[in-house]
Order: structure tokens, then sequence, then C-alpha cells
């Protein structure tokens, strides 16, 4: 686990070294252990290093031996032992045991086409000499962020935007994209709140030359056909088989590792797996609270008692909100989700016994685990819509603003800007790029492109990564994310069941009990706090917005509190979106 960073200058001009270990400097937290830097005129590519696997060896960047191919990356390769056989099988053996000199070794062999080969999270950074060209490369769903700046001239990229920031003047806010933020509650990407500042789309790969850039997309999710006429038993076989090794192979580490465990059906799956694997026992961490609307600890204690694990437990005080501008710090945009306060207090819990944790993200997003899913299609017009009536009912069920809201926000010159850009068209080509899927499919497909790389899986990462913990993800190994598109919706929502089968498959393996329980929030009652004993800080927090930036209305904002604190609607989400921009503007 690692960051990245670095630049391509089309006019051969070069960064300073200052500016070039500026950059490195601005995300040491994802790499405190080793930086390492390559130069020439024009480009250079650096790493700061969290050292997970070979720690002696795997200084980055690694450098062909004739010294014209030069890689760093962000992630883990999981297959990299099975992948370094294989080369030395063909006579290509590797010197170490690192991940990252077996991409330098397979991109010797085969070109850039050796991405489809890794099973892992990774962000990679290829210069090749013999064609001055750079190849930067994001995996297939977007566990491991790259960002983009080019002008035209100089092409940066890094793993997270303050290290752009951290050379040349800083970017004017995208107004496009502060109007997505509002309809989606996080920056949708490929969008930032910087303009000219991109998030490399997963599964793709930008080739970068002297006279342009060309992106292609090396894996595409919508290819998975769906296949129907098998029975429950085959399902249920073929998803035990490849979670189960997808949780062995991550668990190679060179350093300690253990789980987040909240007791939820996802996290309880993974240290039951975990535990099957492991000689000794496994190290799970939670934090409790004392309100038990919130408090997952008992059954995260439950999991702990029947996996016999090594659990840590610790309350906390459920009022976080001082934490905030610390995550949007780290987070480089705001994100309404408040859950990235207590996932930042229980990545401080792990990172006192471990580098590494694994997690249950994403199996929601692949097996309909949420209440919006089960809520959506309960409703009985559902099944009869036209196509685009059904992608804009369920884009409007997960909107925070609707368009007549934002109208209602929006200053004239915000109005003036994007009035006419409908936030519908950023989903839209994620429907209909899966019109051989159901619906279910269509809506957990559209929730895998945007929700998981603009919201959820910045989440982990970058919350792990401010205090230096690298955070796996098994549901999200690419054949279970093939397998999930494989299967019908109708096994994952069922008589109103979600998540039907994973939870009928996992039952054997973690109980009744925790793998029907009522899903929980992981988050903290700020909703009832804005009206009692924050409603000063969320005032405090609108107006400050409201002074620091001509786009929103201050007496729309006002409004909306009043309206909360009053209870006549409840705007929670509004205004944890609304404060989460406050504490952004205030550091742009």
């Amino acid at each position: 686990m690692c960051g990245i960073f670095g630049y391509f200058d089309r006019g051969a001009q070069s960064l300073s070294a200052a500016s070039l270990q500026a950059m490195g400097a601005a995300i040491r937290h994802r790499g405190p252990d080793d930086q390492g830097t390559w130069a020439a005129p024009g480009l250079a590519l650096g790493n700061q290093r969290l050292s997970i696997i070979d720690i002696a060896g795997g200084h980055q960047p690694f450098v062909s031996d004739d010294g014209k191919i030069v890689v760093v990356q962000n992630g883990e390769i999981f297959n990299h032992i099975e992948l370094a056989q294989d080369l030395a099988r063909r006579g290509t053996p590797c010197r170490t045991h690192s991940d990252t000199e077996v991409l330098l070794r397979l991109y010797e062999a085969e070109g850039i086409d050796f991405v489809r080969k890794l099973n892992g999270m990774f962000a990679i950074a290829i210069y090749d000499g013999r064609e001055d060209a750079l190849y930067l490369v994001r995996d297939r769903i977007g566990v491991k962020p790259l960002y983009i700046q080019d002008d035209g001239r100089r092409l940066a990229f890094a793993s997270e935007i303050k290290a752009l920031l951290a050379v040349g003047e800083r970017p004017a806010l995208d107004e496009e994209a502060l109007h997505h933020y509002l309809s989606f509650n996080y920056v949708p990407p490929p969008y930032t709140l910087y303009r000219g500042v991109r998030h490399l789309m997963p599964g793709h790969v930008v080739k970068v030359t002297r006279g342009a850039s060309t992106t292609t997309r090396w894996w595409n999710l919508a290819e998975v056909q769906p296949v129907h006429g098998r029975s429950e038993d085959d399902w249920i076989e073929e998803f035990d088989a490849i979670l189960d090794d997808a949780v062995r192979l991550r668990l190679r580490s060179d350093v300690p590792f253990g789980a987040f465990l909240s007791g939820g059906v996802d996290s309880s799956t993974v240290v039951g797996l975990m535990a099957r694997h492991m000689s000794e026992p496994v190290k799970t961490f939670c934090i409790g609270f004392e309100d038990p609307r919130y408090d997952e600890a008992p059954y995260a204690q439950a999991a702990a008692d029947r996996f016999a694990t090594h659990h840590v437990m610790e309350r906390v005080d459920p009022d976080m909100l001082d934490l905030w501008p610390l995550a949007t710090y780290h987070c480089d945009q705001p994100h309404g989700d408040i859950s990235f306060l207590p996932t930042y207090r229980v990545s401080q819990l792990a990172v006192r016994d471990v580098k590494v944790v694994l997690t249950g993200d994403g199996g929601d997003e692949l097996f309909a685990g949420y209440d919006k899913h089960r809520d959506f299609f309960a409703r009985p017009e559902v099944a009869t819509m036209p196509a685009g009536e059904f992608q804009r009912a369920y884009f409007d069920s997960i909107s925070l603003f609707s368009g007549a809201a934002k109208a209602d926000l929006y200053s004239p010159r915000m109005a003036r800007s994007v009035g006419a850009i409908d936030s519908f068209e950023v989903a839209r080509p994620y429907f209909d790029a899966v019109p051989h899927q159901d619906r279910i499919n269509q809506a957990l497909y559209l929730d895998m492109q945007l929700l998981l790389s603009g919201n959820n899986l910045v989440k982990p990462d970058r919350m792990g990564m401010a205090v230096s913990l690298e955070a796996r993800t098994p549901f999200l190994d690419y054949r279970m994310m093939e397998f999930a598109f494989r299967m019908p919706g109708d096994l994952k929502l069922k008589g109103g069941a979600t998540k039907y089968l994973y939870k009928k498959a996992v039952t054997p393996l973690i109980g009744d009990t925790l793998a029907y329980r009522k899903k929980q929030m992981f988050t903290v009652p700020v909703g009832d706090w804005f009206r009692t004993t924050k409603s000063a800080y969320c005032e405090e927090r609108l107006t400050r917005l409201a002074a620091d930036t001509p786009l929103l209305r201050g007496d729309a904002m006002r409004g909306l509190l009043d309206d909360h604190r009053t209870a006549r609607k409840n705007h929670t989400r509004e205004l944890r979106a609304l404060i989460s921009l406050s504490h952004w503007v205030g550091m742009a």
C-alpha cells in the first residue's frame, strides 16, 4: 500500500526537485515507511511506501535492467506469487518478493495488456522510455484512487488531489461538479470539485505521449452476461468457493493484519472465512456507542465469540464532529456520508496493532443489501415502468436534492452556470450500458460504477490511509463481481428480503442471528443533534458557507435548518452535505 505521484511534461520542462518532494510530502500519510523517486527531463515518478509485502526488497520505483522502464504502484497484487511463479517458468525470475517487481517483469514480457492478469487493488504508473510514453492504470472497480490534472502541456497524477495542489496554482471550483455533488451526496467520478482535475475511472488505462493522451477501458463489468436456469444450490456452491479464495489471497502479508468487525453479515462472513484459513486468532476491531440505536458492539462481540477472535472494542463518544474537517482534508472533497467519521475512529483503533485490515465493503452493492434497494423495488409500479421512466425513478430515489430543490438553493450566478444541466445524465450511460440485465442488476450496476468509487471505497481508503492503515476488500475480487452480475436480481432481492441468496449461503458459517439481523448503518445521530445540541453548530456552519461562496443562498439554507429544527421535514442528509461542503470551502 502506498501513494504514487508524478508528471509528464510534453515540452520536456522539469519541475524542481523541491516541487516533486512537495508532492510526495503531501501524501506521506499513505506511505510513511519509505519514499522513492525517479526523474528524467520533463518527467518523474514517485512513491510513498507503506511496507506490507517484502519489507526489505520492495523499494519503489522499480527500474528495468536497461533503465528504460520505470514502475510505481499504490496497492496490492494478491496473486503476485502465482504470477511470479509463471514468470520464472518462462525464464524471467523475479529478484525480490515484491509484487511491484512482478508488474515490471510482466510489462517487459507482455506490454500493458498484462493488467488483465492482476487480481488486486491498484493504481499503477509505468514509464516506457522505448516509446517515450507514460501509462496510468486503475484497478477494475476503483479500490485505489488515481487523479489526473492535464492542461495540455503537463499531465500530473497522484493518489490524492492534495499532491497535485502542492505544485502550481490552486484550480477554481468546478460548478458543474458541485451541482452533481448536491444530487449524489458525493462528487460522482470522473468529476472533482477542482476544475481540470479528474478521477481516472476504474478499469481504465491512460497512455500519455508528447502528442496526446488516449484513454481506453481494459475491464468492463457491463460485458458480463446473466445466467438463468441454475439451481440455488449451484449458485451457493460457486459463491462459497469464490469468496473463500478471495479471502485466502488477501491474507498474504508480511506485517500484522486483522479485520473490522461490526457484527453485520458482510464483516462477520469475512472474519469467519479468515478464521478458517488462520492458525492463530483473527484480530478484530470495532467501536461502540452508548446509544443502542447506533451501537453494533454486541453483534460484533457475538461474531468475535463465534470465531474466537482476539477482539478489541473501544466505546467512544459518538460526538465526532470535531473530526469532520480532518476527514474532509483527507478526502480532498466533501462527502455527505457521516460514517467517514466512525470509520476514521475504528482505523485509529486498529492501527495500534496491525497495518492491514480486511473489510466487508462491496457486499451491499453487489447483492442488494441496502434498504433503499428493498424499498424502491417494493413499489408495485416499478415492474411496469418503461425503461426511461424506471431509470429516472431510481435516480430520483437516490438523489439528495431534487432539481427543483437545487434551483431554490442556487444563487443567480450558480443558476446561470448549471441551471440547464441535469444530473440524471451522469447516471443514464450506466443504465444504458446494461440493457441485458434485469432492473435490479441495472440499479446495482449504477451503484457499482458511481457510489462505490465516488464514495463507499473512498471511505476505507482515505480514512485508513489517514492513519497509514491498508484496507482490503474480498467482496471486490473481480471473480466475485463477475459472479454477482451473472446472478439474476431476483436471487438478491426476493420477497422483500435483501441479499437473499447471499444470506442463505453464509448462514451455515455465521449463524441465523448474524445473517438475518436488522441492518444498521455505521453512523452517528447527527439528525437529532441538529435539532438540539448541535443546532447552533449547524447554523454557524451554514452561515459560514453562505459567506464563503457566492453560489448558494444563505436564506434557502437557513430555511432547510428551520424546517429540520421544527420537525416539519427531516433534512438530515441535506444538512450533512452542506456542512461537509462548508468544511471543504473553508479549506479551499
